[in-house]
């Protein structure tokens, strides 16, 4: 065989083409969620969000782009429904530093993941740590800056939540 071509081929199979985070809610309090992301199948770090609440699948609001006016979604006190959405690195003016940002999420806009202690530090975002304390994540900051190395290097990653 041609050597030129094997070393195509190797290199070929060695190009990841999506990365896959995974989120599992582990614990659903009354004012509080606890969960644990994982990384292409292998842990990362944990997670708190804010409250999970039924809300309809869908939300006509947010798909034109205006906040949710949904009865059943308390601004600040509600997480995101499950499923999958897509990620992209992007630039937050709020936090003045790229950030993986979540697409297409019904009921929300602008979801991050980022840095923070507990829930009071979310609107919907998922903050990253290590749940080391009842209610709270530390090393929050240490722990997006390592996630976000990993992100920015890649082109096609989804997370699912669960």
């Amino acid at each position: 065989m041609n050597p030129n071509i094997d070393q195509f081929i190797n290199t070929l199979s060695n190009i990841k083409t999506k990365m896959n985070l995974q989120l599992r809610r582990i614990f659903k309090g009354d004012n509080y969620t606890i969960g644990r992301l994982y990384i292409d199948g292998k842990y990362f770090s944990d997670t708190i969000e804010d409250t999970v609440r039924e809300l309809p699948p869908f939300c006509s609001d947010t798909s034109i782009g205006k906040n949710c006016s949904c009865p059943q979604k308390i601004y600040g006190k509600t997480a995101i429904p499950s499923g999958e959405y897509k990620i992209t690195m992007e630039y937050s003016p709020k936090f003045k530093r790229i950030l993986p940002r979540l697409h297409n999420v019904p009921h929300f806009l602008g979801i991050l993941i980022h840095s923070g202690n507990t829930e009071a530090d979310s609107a919907g975002c998922i903050i990253v740590g290590k749940n080391k304390v009842k209610g709270k994540v530390l090393d929050s900051r240490v722990t997006s800056d390592a996630l976000n190395e990993i992100l920015k290097k890649e082109q096609n990653i989804t997370i699912y939540i669960s």
